[in-house]
C-alpha cells in the first residue's frame, strides 16, 4: 500500500511536496479549466448542433452549479479530503456524461474528469477513475458503455486501457519533472546558503586574525622598545650622569659624552627600523608577486646569496591580511636563511592554486634537525602562529647537510572579502 501511495503522490503531488513549484499555475488550471471547457462546449453545441438551446443551457447551468458547490466554494481545509474529492468527481462525471449523451461535443467538458480522477485517493481509485472517464468519453458517442462493451469488448477495453495508461503516465512524467526541479532548487538553495555561511566565516576569520595581529604587533613593539630603545636610553642616561661627574677630567668627560651620542644614534636607527616594521611597505604600491620579487632582490643584494623567484598559477589580488602574512613569512624565512643556513642558492616560489595560495622558500644550506628549532621570537613558531591565525598551515622540512624548505599554505581569499 505504501508504494501505491507514493505512486499516487507522484501522479498528482500535494502542496507539501515538489509540486509546490508548479502549484501557483497548476492550482489556477484546476480551478478555472473546467469552467472554460464547459463554456467552450456549450457555445459549440449551441452554434453547431441545432438542438433546442434550453435543455443545453439548463444542463450546462447544472454543471456550472456543481463545479461551484463541489470545488470552488469548498473550504480550503476540506478540498483535498478523499471523501470530498470522491463526491466531487462522481458528480462531475455524472453530469458530464449526461451532457455528452445530450450532445457529443460535450466530450470536451468530460476531459476535466481526468483532472479530478488524478486527485482521488488511494492510487487504485485514481486509476479506476481515469478508466471510467476514458470509457465514457470513448463509448457514449457509440451508444453508451454497456452497448459498446457488449458489441466490441476487446476493442473498447484496449482503447480505454491505453488511454488510462497514457493519461496516468503523462501525469507521472510531468510530476517527476516537477520534483526534479524541486530537488535542483533545494540543492541550489543549500549551496547558496553554504556559500553565504562560508563568506561570513571568512569575514569573521579575517576580522579575528586582524585583531590578533594588532595585539601581536603591539606586544612585539613593546618588547622591542623594552629590549632596544629603553635599554638604549638607560645607557645614554648612565653615560651623561658619568660625564657630569667627570667635569674635572676633560678626556673622561668627552669619552662619556661620545658614548652617549653613539647610543643616541643607535637608538634613532632602532626607532626608524621599528617604524618601518609597522607595515609591509613592499605591498604599499605593488602586487604580491612584485613585492616578493623586490624583497628577494634586496635580500640577495645585501647577503650575496642568489635567489631564484618564480610565480605559478593565475595571479590575482588577495585580501590584504593574506598578502601581508605571505610577505612576512617570506621575510622571516629569508632572515633565517641569512642567520643560520650558510646557503648559496635560495628558491622562492609563489603558487596560486584554486582556493589556496602557497609560498615556498627552499635553500641549499646546512639544514638542521626540525625538532631543535628555536622557540619564541620570529622563528618557526612565530611563522606557524602567523599562518594558523588565517586557518593556514606551515610545513618545515630540513635535514642536516641537506638544506631547508619552508612552505606556508593559506586560503586564497579574494580582495572582495575584505572586512
Amino acid at each position: 500500500m505504501t508504494s501505491w501511495i507514493r505512486w499516487q503522490d507522484s501522479l498528482w503531488p500535494s502542496a507539501d511536496d515538489g509540486g509546490s513549484l508548479w502549484r501557483p499555475w497548476g492550482g489556477r488550471i484546476e480551478r478555472y479549466l473546467p469552467y472554460a471547457l464547459l463554456a467552450l462546449s456549450t457555445v459549440l453545441s449551441l452554434v453547431l448542433s441545432g438542438h433546442d438551446p434550453l435543455p443545453t443551457l439548463g444542463l450546462a447551468g447544472i454543471a456550472a452549479g456543481w463545479l461551484l458547490l463541489g470545488s470552488t466554494l469548498i473550504p480550503k481545509r476540506w478540498e483535498d479530503h478523499p471523501a470530498v474529492v470522491a463526491v466531487s468527481f462522481a458528480g462531475l462525471v455524472t453530469i458530464a456524461a449526461v451532457l455528452e449523451a445530450h450532445d457529443t461535443i460535450f466530450l470536451i467538458f468530460m476531459i476535466t474528469g481526468f483532472f479530478d480522477a488524478m486527485r482521488l485517493r488511494p492510487a487504485p481509485l485514481a486509476l479506476a477513475g481515469i478508466f471510467v472517464v476514458s470509457a465514457l468519453i470513448n463509448t457514449i458517442p457509440n451508444g453508451g458503455p454497456l452497448r459498446a462493451f457488449a458489441d466490441q469488448p476487446a476493442l473498447w477495453i484496449v482503447v480505454t486501457l491505453v488511454q488510462t495508461a497514457a493519461v496516468g503516465g503523462g501525469g507521472l512524467v510531468s510530476t517527476a519533472m516537477a520534483r526534479q526541479h524541486a530537488e535542483r532548487k533545494r540543492v541550489l538553495d543549500e549551496l547558496a546558503a553554504a556559500q553565504e555561511e562560508n563568506a561570513v566565516l571568512q569575514r569573521q576569520l579575517l576580522s579575528q586574525a586582524h585583531e590578533t595581529g594588532v595585539l601581536d604587533e603591539r606586544q612585539r613593539l613593546s618588547q622591542e622598545i623594552h629590549d632596544t630603545l629603553a635599554q638604549g636610553f638607560t645607557g645614554i642616561i648612565t653615560q651623561l650622569e658619568a660625564a657630569a661627574e667627570a667635569k674635572g677630567d676633560a678626556a673622561e668627560w668627552q669619552r662619556h659624552v661620545g658614548s652617549a651620542m653613539a647610543l643616541a644614534r643607535e637608538n634613532l636607527t632602532a626607532a626608524r627600523r621599528s617604524v618601518r616594521a609597522l607595515g609591509p611597505q613592499p605591498l604599499a604600491a605593488a602586487t604580491l608577486p612584485d613585492a616578493l620579487g623586490e624583497v628577494s632582490r634586496r635580500w640577495s643584494g645585501r647577503t650575496g646569496v642568489e635567489v631564484r623567484f618564480t610565480t605559478t598559477g593565475t595571479t590575482r589580488a588577495l585580501h590584504p591580511e593574506i598578502e601581508a602574512t605571505l610577505l612576512r613569512i617570506t621575510q622571516e624565512a629569508l632572515a633565517n636563511v641569512e642567520k643560520h643556513a650558510a646557503a648559496t642558492i635560495v628558491g622562492l616560489t609563489l603558487s596560486y592554486m584554486g582556493d589556496q595560495v602557497t609560498v615556498d622558500v627552499r635553500d641549499d644550506g646546512k639544514g638542521f634537525e626540525p625538532d631543535t628549532a628555536g622557540e619564541g621570537g620570529f622563528g618557526i613558531p612565530g611563522m606557524r602562529a602567523r599562518v594558523a591565525r588565517l586557518a593556514g598551515t606551515l610545513h618545515v622540512e630540513s635535514e642536516p647537510g641537506a638544506g631547508t624548505a619552508v612552505s606556508a599554505d593559506l586560503p586564497a581569499i579574494a580582495l572582495e572579502a575584505r572586512v
